[in-house]
């Protein structure tokens, strides 16, 4: 079955019988804009999948105008908390991330909200996995030779940060390859470190497959191996971290949407319910299989996406006190 097929399935069953069809729906909205607030700048997953997907809202809501709001900053964290304090009410909704939802608050001592409890979080939009970079010249050929080398040598691998979901799979592979010289190089985002890596200052990145399609295909970037439980069909030749050895390397950094705490049932039922609907629009689904994002058979929505958000953080915050990666600021 194909991934909009999959996708429409599960949107049907869905909304077969949503609670707020009839005299039982919500007024809202009556007012505009509805803000869709993306935490990250321009040009990255957040903003392309942000913008992807406004046009769809604003037809399901009536032609209600949706406006994407880039409020960058901080990792997302200027966003997110942006978001948290603002009212209930349908009129600003985030499409939240992993980054920050999951590996800032598994990293930071303080966190200037609570990524659970100070959102309403509605479903997942998408699922985009972790490769391990390397440049198309690099001497590292296979995962085995990459891991071999750090056992006794330096082996300098980026991040976009301290506390970075790409830091924590770089800790995690150095406890699993017990590799104890896979030495940490942070920067100040994704696009220096790949910069430095590209250049031959660094050997390695962590890096959702998502943004580097292209130069893995036109050769100056190898993978190693890639975070999914099965190979990308579009990238069959990259292997597994689980299939060579690692599965606690199996994850994915995801995007969903959400709002501030306290939303009207009536409102989250609606929202839920256009999550699939959405994703099964057909400029949706061919643009995400482009990004290689990864398609769930069945959409993961409300509690469900709680839970993963809960049981991820747990993961996570016990890498970092093992690997004592801590965030103080």
């Amino acid at each position: 079955m194909k991934r909009r097929d999959v996708l429409a399935a599960g949107a049907a069953s869905f909304v077969a019988a949503p609670a707020w069809v009839g005299a039982q729906s919500p007024a809202w909205p009556t007012r505009g804009p509805v803000r869709l607030v993306a935490q990250f700048p321009p040009g990255g997953l957040v903003d392309t999948v942000s913008r992807l997907i406004a046009p769809h809202l604003s037809q399901a809501l009536g032609g209600q105008t949706v406006l994407v709001e880039n409020r960058a900053g901080a990792g997302g964290l200027i966003g997110t908390q942006y978001v948290s304090s603002q009212p209930a009410d349908g009129y600003t909704l985030l499409v939240s991330h992993a980054s920050v939802h999951v590996y800032a608050t598994a990293t930071r001592k303080v966190m200037p909200f609570d990524p659970v409890g100070d959102f309403t979080h509605m479903g997942m939009l998408v699922e985009a996995p972790m490769t391990l970079l390397v440049r198309g010249n690099s001497p590292y050929q296979t995962l085995e030779q990459y891991v071999t080398a750090a056992k006794t040598k330096p082996v300098r691998y980026g991040s976009s940060g301290i506390g970075s979901a790409n830091h924590l799979f770089g800790e995690m592979l150095k406890l699993e390859g017990k590799a104890p010289q896979h030495d940490h190089i942070p920067y100040q985002g994704s696009a220096p470190a790949m910069q430095d890596l590209l250049g031959g200052q660094i050997d390695s990145l962590f890096d959702p497959v998502t943004t580097n399609v292209a130069q893995l295909k036109g050769g100056s970037l190898r993978a190693l191996a890639v975070s999914t439980p099965a190979r990308l069909p579009a990238l069959p030749n990259i292997p597994t971290f689980a299939e060579l050895g690692y599965p606690k390397l199996t994850g994915s950094q995801w995007l969903g949407l959400s709002a501030p705490k306290g939303l009207p049932a009536p409102i989250v039922q609606r929202l839920s319910a256009l999550i699939p609907e959405i994703l099964a629009k057909p400029d949706v689904a061919a643009r995400l299989d482009e990004l290689q994002t990864l398609p769930r058979k069945t959409p993961v929505l409300g509690n469900d996406f709680v839970q993963i958000i809960n049981s991820q953080i747990d993961t996570w915050r016990a890498v970092a006190k093992q690997a004592n990666v801590e965030v103080i600021t």
